[in-house]
Protein backbone atom coordinates (compact mmCIF):
# COMPACT_ATOMS: atom_id res chain seq x y z
CA UNK A 1 0.00 0.00 0.00
CA UNK A 2 1.17 3.54 -0.73
CA UNK A 3 2.22 5.71 2.18
CA UNK A 4 0.93 9.23 2.65
CA UNK A 5 2.89 11.72 4.79
CA UNK A 6 1.28 14.66 6.56
CA UNK A 7 2.56 17.58 8.63
CA UNK A 8 0.81 18.35 11.91
CA UNK A 9 0.96 21.81 13.45
CA UNK A 10 -0.42 20.37 16.70
CA UNK A 11 -0.51 16.93 18.24
CA UNK A 12 -4.22 17.49 18.91
CA UNK A 13 -4.77 16.77 15.21
CA UNK A 14 -4.26 13.09 15.91
CA UNK A 15 -5.87 10.74 18.41
CA UNK A 16 -3.72 9.94 21.46
CA UNK A 17 -4.34 6.20 21.09
CA UNK A 18 -3.15 6.21 17.47
CA UNK A 19 0.07 8.05 18.33
CA UNK A 20 0.77 6.05 21.48
CA UNK A 21 0.34 2.78 19.61
CA UNK A 22 3.59 3.65 17.82
CA UNK A 23 5.61 4.31 20.99
CA UNK A 24 7.38 1.78 23.19
CA UNK A 25 6.64 3.00 26.69
CA UNK A 26 9.13 5.85 26.66
CA UNK A 27 7.28 8.57 28.63
CA UNK A 28 8.60 11.43 26.51
CA UNK A 29 7.16 9.92 23.33
CA UNK A 30 3.65 9.73 24.71
CA UNK A 31 1.01 11.92 23.13
CA UNK A 32 0.15 13.22 26.60
CA UNK A 33 3.68 14.53 27.23
CA UNK A 34 4.14 16.21 23.86
CA UNK A 35 0.61 17.61 23.83
CA UNK A 36 1.08 19.05 27.33
CA UNK A 37 4.06 21.04 26.04
CA UNK A 38 1.75 22.58 23.44
CA UNK A 39 -1.28 23.09 25.69
CA UNK A 40 0.73 24.99 28.33
CA UNK A 41 2.71 27.21 25.97
CA UNK A 42 6.11 25.59 26.55
CA UNK A 43 6.27 25.13 22.77
CA UNK A 44 4.24 26.77 20.01
CA UNK A 45 3.35 30.42 19.37
CA UNK A 46 5.68 32.85 21.07
CA UNK A 47 8.41 30.25 21.59
CA UNK A 48 11.35 29.02 19.51
CA UNK A 49 9.70 25.60 19.09
CA UNK A 50 7.06 25.41 16.35
CA UNK A 51 5.42 21.95 16.19
CA UNK A 52 5.80 20.44 12.72
CA UNK A 53 5.28 16.74 13.39
CA UNK A 54 5.36 14.28 10.51
CA UNK A 55 2.98 11.32 10.40
CA UNK A 56 2.68 8.65 7.72
CA UNK A 57 -0.51 6.72 6.99
CA UNK A 58 -1.55 4.04 4.55
CA UNK A 59 -3.46 5.69 1.72
CA UNK A 60 -6.01 2.93 1.29
CA UNK A 61 -6.85 2.37 4.95
CA UNK A 62 -5.87 5.65 6.60
CA UNK A 63 -4.10 3.64 9.30
CA UNK A 64 -1.28 5.52 11.02
CA UNK A 65 1.96 3.58 10.57
CA UNK A 66 4.71 6.11 11.32
CA UNK A 67 5.44 9.34 13.17
CA UNK A 68 8.31 11.72 13.79
CA UNK A 69 8.18 14.35 16.59
CA UNK A 70 9.51 17.39 14.71
CA UNK A 71 9.85 21.11 15.40
CA UNK A 72 10.78 24.16 13.39
CA UNK A 73 13.39 25.84 15.59
CA UNK A 74 14.41 29.49 15.71
CA UNK A 75 17.35 29.07 18.08
CA UNK A 76 19.28 26.19 19.70
CA UNK A 77 18.13 26.48 23.31
CA UNK A 78 16.76 23.40 25.07
CA UNK A 79 18.35 20.86 22.72
CA UNK A 80 21.49 19.69 24.60
CA UNK A 81 23.33 18.87 21.37
CA UNK A 82 25.23 22.06 20.88
CA UNK A 83 25.46 23.55 17.40
CA UNK A 84 25.94 27.23 18.27
CA UNK A 85 29.36 27.19 16.59
CA UNK A 86 27.82 25.77 13.40
CA UNK A 87 25.25 28.56 13.37
CA UNK A 88 27.94 31.20 13.94
CA UNK A 89 30.20 29.83 11.22
CA UNK A 90 27.40 29.56 8.66
CA UNK A 91 26.10 33.05 9.34
CA UNK A 92 29.59 34.58 9.22
CA UNK A 93 29.92 32.95 5.79
CA UNK A 94 26.72 34.71 4.68
CA UNK A 95 24.21 31.94 5.31
CA UNK A 96 21.09 31.82 7.48
CA UNK A 97 21.11 28.99 10.01
CA UNK A 98 17.69 29.59 11.53
CA UNK A 99 15.08 28.32 11.15
CA UNK A 100 16.07 24.67 11.20
CA UNK A 101 14.10 21.45 11.74
CA UNK A 102 14.77 19.38 14.84
CA UNK A 103 13.40 15.91 15.57
CA UNK A 104 13.64 15.70 19.34
CA UNK A 105 11.81 15.90 22.64
CA UNK A 106 11.93 19.57 23.69
CA UNK A 107 14.11 20.32 26.72
CA UNK A 108 14.74 16.60 27.23
CA UNK A 109 18.17 15.01 26.63
CA UNK A 110 16.93 11.44 26.90
CA UNK A 111 17.68 8.58 24.53
CA UNK A 112 14.77 7.00 22.70
CA UNK A 113 13.26 6.20 19.36
CA UNK A 114 12.52 9.12 17.08
CA UNK A 115 11.35 7.20 14.01
CA UNK A 116 8.14 5.76 15.41
CA UNK A 117 7.16 2.80 13.26
CA UNK A 118 4.01 0.75 13.74
CA UNK A 119 4.65 -2.08 11.25
CA UNK A 120 8.00 -3.84 11.85
CA UNK A 121 7.73 -5.67 8.54
CA UNK A 122 7.86 -2.33 6.72
CA UNK A 123 10.16 -0.51 9.14
CA UNK A 124 12.76 0.53 6.54
CA UNK A 125 10.10 1.81 4.13
CA UNK A 126 8.23 3.78 6.79
CA UNK A 127 11.44 5.27 8.25
CA UNK A 128 12.52 6.34 4.77
CA UNK A 129 9.13 7.96 4.17
CA UNK A 130 9.37 9.90 7.45
CA UNK A 131 12.84 11.20 6.68
CA UNK A 132 11.95 12.00 3.08
CA UNK A 133 8.99 14.05 4.31
CA UNK A 134 11.23 15.87 6.81
CA UNK A 135 13.83 16.78 4.19
CA UNK A 136 11.11 17.86 1.76
CA UNK A 137 9.67 20.09 4.47
CA UNK A 138 13.13 21.54 5.02
CA UNK A 139 13.24 22.57 1.34
CA UNK A 140 9.67 23.85 1.43
CA UNK A 141 10.32 26.07 4.46
CA UNK A 142 13.78 27.15 3.26
CA UNK A 143 15.25 25.87 6.51
CA UNK A 144 18.99 25.35 6.77
CA UNK A 145 19.00 21.79 8.05
CA UNK A 146 17.32 18.80 9.65
CA UNK A 147 18.61 17.37 12.94
CA UNK A 148 17.62 14.36 15.03
CA UNK A 149 18.70 14.36 18.67
CA UNK A 150 19.20 11.39 21.00
CA UNK A 151 17.75 8.62 18.80
CA UNK A 152 18.58 4.99 19.47
CA UNK A 153 21.71 3.55 17.96
CA UNK A 154 19.56 1.01 16.07
CA UNK A 155 17.97 3.84 14.07
CA UNK A 156 21.34 4.90 12.67
CA UNK A 157 21.14 2.97 9.38
CA UNK A 158 17.90 4.74 8.42
CA UNK A 159 19.49 8.16 8.93
CA UNK A 160 22.65 7.14 7.12
CA UNK A 161 20.64 5.90 4.14
CA UNK A 162 18.89 9.30 4.02
CA UNK A 163 22.20 11.16 3.85
CA UNK A 164 22.43 12.33 7.47
CA UNK A 165 25.76 12.74 9.28
CA UNK A 166 26.28 11.02 12.67
CA UNK A 167 27.47 12.97 15.69
CA UNK A 168 28.66 11.07 18.75
CA UNK A 169 28.28 12.33 22.30
CA UNK A 170 28.44 10.94 25.81
CA UNK A 171 26.22 10.83 28.86
CA UNK A 172 26.48 8.92 32.13
CA UNK A 173 23.95 6.13 32.64
CA UNK A 174 23.32 3.67 35.46
CA UNK A 175 22.54 0.08 34.45
CA UNK A 176 20.78 -2.46 36.64
CA UNK A 177 22.82 -5.67 36.78
CA UNK A 178 20.18 -7.54 38.75
CA UNK A 179 21.08 -5.99 42.09
CA UNK A 180 19.09 -7.26 45.06
CA UNK A 181 19.35 -3.99 47.00
CA UNK A 182 21.53 -0.90 47.31
CA UNK A 183 24.18 -2.71 49.36
CA UNK A 184 24.40 -5.33 46.63
CA UNK A 185 25.01 -2.52 44.13
CA UNK A 186 27.72 -0.97 46.33
CA UNK A 187 29.40 -4.35 46.66
CA UNK A 188 30.49 -3.94 43.03
CA UNK A 189 32.48 -0.79 43.97
CA UNK A 190 36.10 -0.77 44.99
CA UNK A 191 36.64 -0.26 48.72
CA UNK A 192 37.53 3.44 48.54
CA UNK A 193 34.51 4.44 46.42
CA UNK A 194 32.15 2.23 48.42
CA UNK A 195 33.30 3.94 51.63
CA UNK A 196 32.79 7.39 50.09
CA UNK A 197 29.24 6.57 48.91
CA UNK A 198 28.26 5.22 52.31
CA UNK A 199 29.69 8.31 54.00
CA UNK A 200 27.63 10.57 51.75
CA UNK A 201 24.45 8.67 52.54
CA UNK A 202 25.23 8.59 56.24
CA UNK A 203 25.58 12.39 56.36
CA UNK A 204 22.05 12.78 55.02
CA UNK A 205 20.58 10.22 57.41
CA UNK A 206 22.36 11.78 60.39
CA UNK A 207 20.97 15.19 59.41
CA UNK A 208 17.47 13.78 59.91
CA UNK A 209 16.48 13.98 56.24
CA UNK A 210 14.03 11.41 54.93
CA UNK A 211 12.64 10.79 51.45
CA UNK A 212 9.30 10.07 49.86
CA UNK A 213 8.77 8.70 46.34
CA UNK A 214 5.38 9.79 45.02
CA UNK A 215 3.50 9.69 41.74
CA UNK A 216 2.52 12.89 40.02
CA UNK A 217 -1.11 12.63 41.15
CA UNK A 218 -0.19 11.90 44.77
CA UNK A 219 1.08 15.43 45.37
CA UNK A 220 -1.42 18.09 46.37
CA UNK A 221 -1.55 21.42 44.57
CA UNK A 222 0.32 22.97 47.49
CA UNK A 223 2.99 20.25 47.33
CA UNK A 224 3.41 20.80 43.60
CA UNK A 225 3.72 24.53 44.16
CA UNK A 226 6.61 23.84 46.54
CA UNK A 227 8.28 21.32 44.22
CA UNK A 228 7.97 23.63 41.25
CA UNK A 229 9.42 26.43 43.35
CA UNK A 230 12.49 24.29 44.10
CA UNK A 231 12.85 23.52 40.40
CA UNK A 232 12.44 27.15 39.32
CA UNK A 233 14.98 28.32 41.89
CA UNK A 234 17.66 26.11 40.32
CA UNK A 235 17.11 27.78 36.95
CA UNK A 236 16.94 31.28 38.40
CA UNK A 237 20.22 30.78 40.25
CA UNK A 238 21.78 30.21 36.83
CA UNK A 239 20.14 33.32 35.42
CA UNK A 240 17.45 31.56 33.38
CA UNK A 241 13.74 30.96 33.53
CA UNK A 242 12.59 27.31 33.71
CA UNK A 243 11.95 25.68 30.35
CA UNK A 244 8.74 24.12 31.67
CA UNK A 245 6.02 25.97 33.53
CA UNK A 246 3.82 25.05 36.47
CA UNK A 247 0.84 24.32 34.20
CA UNK A 248 2.85 21.68 32.32
CA UNK A 249 3.51 19.66 35.48
CA UNK A 250 -0.13 19.97 36.47
CA UNK A 251 -1.24 18.54 33.13
CA UNK A 252 1.16 15.58 32.95
CA UNK A 253 0.37 14.73 36.57
CA UNK A 254 -3.25 14.47 35.53
CA UNK A 255 -2.88 12.75 32.14
CA UNK A 256 0.09 10.42 32.74
CA UNK A 257 0.57 10.25 36.54
CA UNK A 258 2.10 6.78 36.47
CA UNK A 259 5.02 8.17 34.46
CA UNK A 260 5.80 11.02 36.85
CA UNK A 261 7.95 10.30 39.91
CA UNK A 262 8.79 13.02 42.41
CA UNK A 263 11.44 12.32 45.04
CA UNK A 264 10.81 14.67 47.96
CA UNK A 265 13.36 15.30 50.73
CA UNK A 266 11.98 16.39 54.10
CA UNK A 267 13.80 17.75 57.12
CA UNK A 268 11.38 16.90 59.86
CA UNK A 269 8.03 17.64 58.27
CA UNK A 270 9.36 20.41 56.03
CA UNK A 271 10.07 19.71 52.34
CA UNK A 272 13.55 21.03 51.54
CA UNK A 273 14.37 19.52 48.13
CA UNK A 274 12.87 17.50 45.30
CA UNK A 275 13.84 15.73 42.11
CA UNK A 276 11.29 15.50 39.30
CA UNK A 277 11.72 12.30 37.29
CA UNK A 278 9.87 10.45 34.57
CA UNK A 279 9.68 6.68 34.17
CA UNK A 280 8.51 4.19 31.57
CA UNK A 281 9.76 1.53 29.19
CA UNK A 282 11.89 -0.01 31.94
CA UNK A 283 13.85 3.17 32.61
CA UNK A 284 13.99 6.12 34.99
CA UNK A 285 14.88 9.59 33.73
CA UNK A 286 16.04 12.28 36.10
CA UNK A 287 15.05 15.68 34.77
CA UNK A 288 14.83 18.54 37.28
CA UNK A 289 15.84 19.18 40.86
CA UNK A 290 15.95 22.03 43.34
CA UNK A 291 16.36 22.74 47.05
CA UNK A 292 15.94 25.43 49.65
CA UNK A 293 18.59 24.08 52.03
CA UNK A 294 22.32 23.43 51.92
CA UNK A 295 23.09 20.01 53.35
CA UNK A 296 26.26 18.16 52.41
CA UNK A 297 25.53 15.48 49.75
CA UNK A 298 21.84 16.42 49.50
CA UNK A 299 22.06 16.71 45.71
CA UNK A 300 23.78 13.35 45.32
CA UNK A 301 21.25 11.58 47.55
CA UNK A 302 18.15 13.18 46.06
CA UNK A 303 19.12 12.96 42.40
CA UNK A 304 21.24 9.80 42.22
CA UNK A 305 21.15 7.41 45.16
CA UNK A 306 17.40 7.65 45.67
CA UNK A 307 16.84 7.07 41.94
CA UNK A 308 19.12 4.04 41.94
CA UNK A 309 17.24 2.59 44.93
CA UNK A 310 13.96 3.16 43.12
CA UNK A 311 15.23 1.33 40.02
CA UNK A 312 16.44 -1.64 42.05
CA UNK A 313 13.17 -1.85 43.99
CA UNK A 314 10.97 -1.50 40.88
CA UNK A 315 13.12 -3.61 38.54
CA UNK A 316 13.90 -0.75 36.15
CA UNK A 317 16.85 -1.53 33.92
CA UNK A 318 18.51 1.85 33.50
CA UNK A 319 18.64 5.33 34.97
CA UNK A 320 19.47 8.35 32.83
CA UNK A 321 20.01 11.31 35.18
CA UNK A 322 20.58 13.88 32.42
CA UNK A 323 23.55 15.08 30.40
CA UNK A 324 26.97 16.19 31.60
CA UNK A 325 28.20 16.03 35.20
CA UNK A 326 31.36 13.99 35.69
CA UNK A 327 30.56 13.77 39.41
CA UNK A 328 28.06 11.06 38.39
CA UNK A 329 30.91 8.67 37.56
CA UNK A 330 31.98 8.02 41.16
CA UNK A 331 28.36 7.28 42.03
CA UNK A 332 28.01 4.36 39.62
CA UNK A 333 27.03 5.97 36.31
CA UNK A 334 29.13 4.86 33.37
CA UNK A 335 30.03 6.73 30.14
CA UNK A 336 27.58 5.76 27.41
CA UNK A 337 27.61 6.96 23.79
CA UNK A 338 24.76 9.12 22.55
CA UNK A 339 23.94 9.96 18.95
CA UNK A 340 22.48 12.70 16.85
CA UNK A 341 22.08 12.90 13.08
CA UNK A 342 22.36 15.99 10.85
CA UNK A 343 21.60 16.89 7.26
CA UNK A 344 22.58 20.35 6.05
CA UNK A 345 20.79 21.69 2.99
CA UNK A 346 23.84 23.56 1.68
CA UNK A 347 26.19 20.92 0.17
CA UNK A 348 29.33 22.88 1.00
CA UNK A 349 28.23 23.40 4.60
CA UNK A 350 27.28 19.73 4.83
CA UNK A 351 30.82 18.74 3.79
CA UNK A 352 32.37 21.18 6.26
CA UNK A 353 30.33 19.75 9.11
CA UNK A 354 31.27 16.25 8.02
CA UNK A 355 34.98 17.14 8.31
CA UNK A 356 34.39 18.67 11.74
CA UNK A 357 32.54 15.58 12.97
CA UNK A 358 35.38 13.29 11.93
CA UNK A 359 37.72 15.11 14.31
CA UNK A 360 35.12 15.53 17.05
CA UNK A 361 34.28 11.82 17.09
CA UNK A 362 37.92 10.94 17.76
CA UNK A 363 37.91 13.38 20.68
CA UNK A 364 34.68 11.91 22.10
CA UNK A 365 36.10 8.38 21.86
CA UNK A 366 39.24 9.49 23.69
CA UNK A 367 37.12 11.18 26.37
CA UNK A 368 35.00 8.04 26.91
CA UNK A 369 38.16 5.94 27.27
CA UNK A 370 39.60 8.45 29.75
CA UNK A 371 36.59 8.69 32.05
CA UNK A 372 36.00 4.94 31.84
CA UNK A 373 39.23 4.51 33.78
CA UNK A 374 37.63 6.36 36.72
CA UNK A 375 34.44 4.35 37.21
CA UNK A 376 34.11 3.12 40.83
CA UNK A 377 33.63 -0.56 40.04
CA UNK A 378 36.13 -3.21 41.09
CA UNK A 379 38.40 -4.34 38.30
CA UNK A 380 36.78 -7.76 38.24
CA UNK A 381 33.37 -6.09 37.64
CA UNK A 382 34.30 -3.41 35.11
CA UNK A 383 33.72 -5.48 31.99
CA UNK A 384 30.29 -6.48 33.31
CA UNK A 385 29.34 -2.87 34.05
CA UNK A 386 30.40 -1.70 30.59
CA UNK A 387 28.01 -4.09 28.81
Amino acid sequence: MDLEPKRLSSLDEIAPAAWNALSDGNPFLRHEFLAALEHTGCVGPGTAWEPSHIVVSEKDTGRLVGALPLYLKHDSHGEFVFDWSWADAYERAGGRYYPKLVASIPFTPANGRRLLVGDPARADEIAAALLDAATSLCDELDASSVHCLFPTEAEGPAFEAAGFLPRKGCMFVWHNRGYGDFDDFLAAFNAEKRKKARRERRRIAEAGIRFEHVRGDELSKQDWDLVFGFHARTFLLHGRRPYLNRAFFAEVSRTMPENVLVIVARHGSTPIAAAICFKGGGALYGRYWGSLADFHSLHFETCYYQGIEHCIREGLQKFEPGVQGEHKISRGFTPTPTWSWHRLADPGFHRAVQRFLTHETAQVDAYIDLVDDHVPYRRDRRDIERI
